[in-house]
């Protein structure tokens, strides 16, 4: 039986079922791992002793009869950042300096512990999550499956990477600008990012923090229905986060099964400012158009955006470096100087923009949040109309990693200059505004390159994009034979 071909829900039967054991399971993607991470480079490091001993607990307890989870055995991996397992490491995404003990687990995996998942380690992202592509200068780049030595996307790439390629069957992922829709897109997963408030986000001393632009915990995945499982675990109200919203209980793998008939549902290529890959134009129109099969209205939608591409785009940097900028600040006055002493683990970039920040004032915030404005107030115009909006992901397909450690999205996209760290992704704007959204395959380019349409959906309407992505799956299954027969 090939278990990477696997959806984890069909996994966790059979080991609810006691067809496989856990410990089986572990020791088969262990091997799987270890004969082609080395391809990829999708994990930072694994942890396959603790996977056994875990998989021995989940054994007792099949031995006594429990059910173990929906997810029960399912191989995970919990992404290379911010703390996610206490006891485990994180380097804060490749930053040698950084690397500390994590002290507390995430929200995914408490929610994929819960289910009856087994972590196998953890994956690699780039440093502070801060870009649209997974390198850094201490694990170097990450590929997708379907092309090795093009980038996996990111930040979490490795992640996406690992899924895609049969390593696990969910990767923790968390999104800032794009860092789950974005390696979604570029490995062929299915990656969905809940509206704000909807999965807890409690972040201390500053319970505000990751929420300018709003920053999101989620799983990357293979099917539409273990994400839904996964956002059932996840997805709960927690007053220690001050953007929780108390929703109730849902089912979400019911949820996603609504029909579509009579949806009006609004696309657009470039909201009428990014400058798009004619072939990802085109791969992603036919997508679009594949939900009339669903019943379902599709529509062009008008954008009148006032800024440029690339002006949201740095807004984007800008905003996000806020929290950054204040945390190498406050350790600078504790006596460590990142910046300082350890510049060359940092990416030039991310360096830059935190420095712009420490210049801004409060004028600059104004502005900064009256930018912000014009993509909610465009974005909810839309929805008077549509259901749903659908988009690319990206605009341009994956890109060659670089050499250095600093790898980048592309410099220029159909003859217009394209901001590198975020800009060629159309993702952000969702991070602005705190909508639900998800990345689909939308199918290849000529070249054999993964490229992932964009479903989002009104705030707090995560089932309508879950039910949009579990629609388009019925109709255009994405199982690729690429990553998974890779020589």
């Amino acid at each position: 039986m090939k278990l990477e071909e696997l959806s984890g829900c069909r996994l966790g039967k059979l080991v609810n079922s006691l067809e496989i054991s856990p410990t089986e399971v572990v020791s088969y993607f262990a091997d799987r791992i270890r004969t082609r991470n080395d391809d990829i480079n999708a994990f930072a490091y694994t942890m396959f002793e603790q996977a056994y001993a875990d998989a021995k607990r989940l054994e007792d307890r099949l031995a006594k009869g429990e059910y173990a989870g929906p997810l029960a055995g399912v191989p995970v991996a919990l992404k290379d950042f911010l703390p996610s397992r206490k006891g485990w490491t994180n380097s804060h995404g490749g930053v040698k300096a950084l690397i500390r003990e994590d002290s507390e687990d995430s929200v995914f995996w408490k929610a994929a512990r819960s289910a009856g998942a087994v972590a196998l380690g953890k994956t690699n992202a780039p440093a502070f999550a801060f870009r649209g592509t997974t390198d850094n200068m201490l694990y170097g780049p990450t590929s997708t499956p379907f092309k090795p030595g093009f980038n996996s996307g990111g930040s979490s790439g490795g992640s996406a990477a690992a899924v895609a390629d049969g390593l696990i069957l969910i990767g923790e992922g968390s999104d800032g600008g794009g860092s789950i829709r974005i390696p979604a897109s570029w490995c062929g997963c299915y990656g969905f990012k809940a509206s704000v408030g909807t999965i807890p986000s409690v972040n201390r001393p500053d319970g505000w923090s990751a929420s300018h632009p709003y920053c999101f915990n989620g799983a990357i995945t293979k099917t539409v229905e273990d994400s839904a499982v996964m956002l059932n675990f996840m997805a709960g109200y927690d007053p220690r986060d001050p953007h929780s919203v108390p929703l109730g209980k849902r089912d979400f793998t019911e949820l996603m099964k609504r029909p579509l008939r009579g949806w009006r549902i609004g696309f657009t290529e470039d909201f009428g400012i990014f400058a798009v890959d004619e072939e990802v134009r085109r791969i992603v129109r036919s997508a679009a158009l594949k939900f009339a099969e669903a019943g379902a209205a599709v529509e062009p939608v008008n954008f009148s955006f006032r800024h440029t591409q690339n002006e949201y785009a740095e807004l984007w940097c800008r905003s996000i470096c806020f929290d950054t900028a204040t945390d190498m600040e406050l350790w600078k006055r504790d006596g460590f100087d990142l910046a300082g002493d350890y510049r060359s683990q940092l990416p030039e970039e991310f360096i830059y923009w935190n420095e712009q920040v420490m210049k801004a004032d409060i004028l600059d915030l104004r502005a900064m949040n009256e930018m912000r404005t014009e993509i909610l107030d465009e974005q909810e115009k839309a929805f008077r109309t549509y259901d749903l909006i659908l988009s690319p992901v990206t605009v341009c397909p994956p890109v060659r990693n670089a050499q250095d450690g600093n790898t980048k999205g592309p410099a220029e996209v159909s003859g217009r200059r394209t901001e590198q760290l975020i800009g060629f992704a159309e993702t952000f704007f969702e991070n602005f505004t705190g909508n639900p959204a998800a990345s689909v395959p939308a199918g290849l380019t000529e070249g054999g390159l993964p490229v992932g349409m964009q479903i989002i959906g009104r705030k707090f309407r995560d089932e309508d994009v879950l039910a949009a992505s579990y629609a388009y799956e019925q109709i255009s299954p994405w199982t690729y034979d690429i990553p998974l027969n890779r020589k």
